[in-house]
């Protein structure tokens, strides 16, 4: 049961410890934290949730209504992940509902919601009294700032055990309520399926419910033992699918408003200022600082007014261009940057059979299938808005920054999204929508066109590598150096969303190479550097973010190093993996499931990498050729070890989407500059993975035991590696450069 939006209204020892990539955050949480004082914030924020007429609201996170229908809120964004089933199955599983009898719905902006869940990661390789006090602090800071943020591949481990003590809490209730009424312990009573239990006593949920008494609180919340919960580890069906096919689920452009607006918007290049705007006669035109607005009845008739407007821009520094990727590429020869992990010498290491190979991957935009889009209507002070997005935290301090009012006078109503992968972390749609309302007197829906979307992303970065190792003759590196030359989206992201926080350059740091600074294979000495150079392209965080290029660059040149030393390539990555148990397990489950060591068709090969990323760890088994000029995969075989999986249907699903992702930006995607225009600004011209093309998948899921791990993101950074080195072993021709459709067909 899908509830709608309201209509109208233990990680494994690393190098050294670094802050994750949400790590901006929580230091300018902190940052915030020292400046207004930490004792002058709230200590109590009471229920953010509200209770409907027959509903009863046992704490911020379950409700339950007359016919025992259960509710859970859900504060994390549904982009496809699964997450609504995700979070509600973890309730459902400690409460004992039937879970044809579970719905949600979304969260609102409130510190109970806030994601204190992301502190665990940027804490956890802490000593344990430091981790603990940072820990405490820095959900704290989170928690009052109201931080609401889908990233990371956060959400089940983040929310895990909040959501499991609701439910406990909210089970504590109705089985006190019972013991009452049947006069027995409560120690005696439990729950399943939707009602209560005693012996032979069994009372349903919508009448225990009548009976509770929410003055008295059970003395403790006892959460259920792993063989107590049913739904743990087990699939069940996922909330959103329904509406999704019957049609009745809401999108961003599904918002309909009375005497609602059409918005078309159209951008400068890159960097631009709008200098001057002429419409023709009768068109309302909206002026922003680097682009113009057309609002008309329709949505058809707003996008034809908008492509009339007469618009010259001024753009601030060198427009983007082509030099970009020379610049990366001088930067990555050079000598600038700086290590950001170190260990050994790695310089008198660097002797006997040394390697060395180039890498370079280009700007990708991350193509939702859903535009950005946003319903705003702004009165009397105030603003209401409807549409997708990660954060409603950083949404509504955007649109309150450009309103030049208080967060508390704006509302944002979460949507369905239609594809995230990071880009809705974004606010810029809402603002526009926001800015045109206020301009137009009339509550607006803003739709960018395909070419709007595509050509004003916030891109993930290109990236020029040079690696560098030497080998022994016993198949062994004896030293490793990686020099990355690539601009930090962090950085691109916080001067766009916490300006005040903001650094006002580029500098080398470690998360910006997340995935390469440190890597699971023995090594004698290891160093990684990381180059920045300033370019004018806006960047944001793209699914698997550093990971993304990082297992690009790794598991090519681990690949490489293992056809110089004449060995198997998943033989020599076991032999380097000794330390590392998790990994090689992983590995082998994947190399099993995708038959390694077996015959390929004629003219395929197979290709494999393991990279671990978010907490989880994916290894890839592909096996693809070159076919008349063209790239086909045939097969991807894929294993994980994410902890324990809460839904397997939904982890695979994950694993096989970010396949699909990686390989389709492997392929045939990139986005090039000229004059500070996007070249690609269709699917024309940047290819998706279509259905057609698409491989046979085989996922097994490795039940580990260890910490909770993310299950969104790591599915794809193996994919690139995996096929480029499959297409090696099929062709004898060695990719170093993305996308690999250029590169086959020269």
């Amino acid at each position: 049961m899908l509830q709608k939006t309201p209509a109208t209204e233990a990680p494994e020892k690393g190098r050294s410890f670094r802050p994750s990539r949400r790590g901006f955050l929580i230091g300018a949480g902190a940052t915030l934290g020292l400046v207004v004082g930490f004792a002058l914030w709230p200590r109590a924020y009471g229920d953010g949730w509200a209770a409907a007429d027959g509903e009863t609201l046992f704490n911020s996170w379950v409700k339950i209504d007359a016919n025992g229908r259960v509710t859970v809120a859900i504060p994390q964004a549904e982009m496809g992940q699964g997450i609504y089933s995700g979070l509600a199955q973890i309730v459902a599983d400690e409460l004992g509902a039937d879970w044809t009898m579970v719905g949600v719905e979304p969260a609102p902006l409130h510190p109970a919601y806030a994601h204190v869940g992301l502190v665990k990661d940027g804490t956890a390789a802490l000593p344990p009294i430091v981790r603990d006090v940072a820990a405490y602090v820095g959900a704290t800071v989170i928690q009052r700032l109201d931080l609401q943020l889908t990233g990371g591949s956060t959400s089940v481990k983040g929310y895990h055990d909040s959501l499991r003590e609701a439910g406990a809490a909210a089970r504590g209730f109705l089985v006190a309520a019972a013991a009452r009424e049947w006069k027995v312990s409560a120690d005696a009573i439990d729950t399943r399926n939707g009602a209560v239990f005693y012996k032979a006593n069994r009372m349903l949920f919508a009448d225990a419910v009548k009976l509770v008494d929410l003055e008295a609180a059970p003395a403790r919340v006892q959460l259920r033992e792993q063989a107590a919960r049913p739904l743990a580890g087990k699939p069940v069906l996922r909330l959103d699918i329904p509406p999704k096919v019957d049609g009745s689920a809401r999108f961003g452009g599904d918002v309909r408003i009375p005497g609602m607006v059409f918005a078309a918007i159209r951008h400068g290049p890159v960097g631009g200022r709008l200098i001057e705007a002429n419409a023709p006669e009768g068109v309302t035109l909206v002026k922003g600082d680097g682009w113009v607005a057309a609002t008309a009845a329709t949505s058809w008739d707003a996008m034809r007014a908008v492509a009339g407007v007469d618009a010259r821009y001024e753009v601030r520094g060198k427009p983007a261009g082509p030099w970009i990727a020379d610049a990366l590429s001088e930067a990555m020869a050079g000598s600038g940057g700086k290590a950001v992990a170190e260990e050994g010498d790695v310089d008198a290491g660097l002797t006997g059979k040394l390697v060395t190979a180039d890498y370079a991957l280009p700007f990708l935009a991350h193509a939702c299938m859903e535009p950005m889009v946003a319903t705003a209507r702004v009165a009397d002070g105030k603003a209401e808005l409807w549409g997708p997005t990660q954060s409603l935290t950083l949404a509504t301090w955007a649109v309150a920054r450009a309103l030049e009012v208080e967060d508390a006078a704006v509302t944002i109503y979460p949507t369905l999204l239609g594809g995230g992968f990071g880009r809705k972390a974004e606010a810029d749609a809402m603002v526009q929508a926001a800015l045109i309302a206020r301009q137009v007197g009339k509550p607006v829906q803003l739709v960018w066109t395909r070419e709007e979307d595509m050509a004003n992303d916030m891109y993930r970065p290109p990236v020029a590598a040079r690696f560098r190792a030497s080998l022994t003759p016993e198949r062994q590196i004896a030293a490793w150096d990686a020099r990355i030359s690539v601009p930090s989206p962090g950085t691109s992201f916080m001067q766009r969303n916490m300006p005040r926080f903001a650094p006002s350059e580029d500098k080398p740091n470690a998360a910006a190479i997340e995935g390469a600074d440190e890597i699971p294979y023995a090594v004698g000495a290891f160093r990684a550097v990381h180059v920045p150079i300033a370019q004018p392209v806006p960047l944001g965080y793209w699914r698997s973010v550093g990971h993304s290029f990082s297992a690009f660059l790794v598991e090519s040149f681990v690949d490489e190093l293992a056809a110089e030393s004449g060995a198997d390539p998943l033989a020599f990555r076991l032999g380097l993996l000794k330390e590392h148990p998790r990994h090689a397990a992983v590995l082998k489950a994947a190399a099993e499931l995708g038959q390694w060591g077996d015959a390929s068709p004629a003219g395929f090969g197979r290709g494999v990498a393991v990279h671990q990323s978010f907490g989880s760890i994916v290894a890839m088994v592909i096996e693809a050729g070159v076919v008349d000029g063209a790239v086909r995969v045939a097969r991807v075989s894929s294993a994980i070890d994410c902890g324990r999986s809460i839904n397997p249907d939904s982890v695979k699903a994950q694993v096989e989407g970010g396949a699909i992702f990686g390989l389709s930006a492997a392929l045939g995607e990139e986005v090039t500059f000229d004059n500070g225009q996007a070249v690609q600004r269709n699917f024309d011209s940047f290819p998706v993975m279509r259905l057609a093309d698409s491989p046979r998948f085989a996922t097994r899921i490795i039940e580990s035991g260890e910490r909770l791990g993310g299950v969104g993101e790591p599915g794809t950074p193996p994919a690139a590696p995996a096929l480029a080195n499959a297409l090696f072993a099929a062709t004898g021709r060695r990719a170093r450069t993305l996308p690999l459709a250029t590169f086959f067909a020269a």
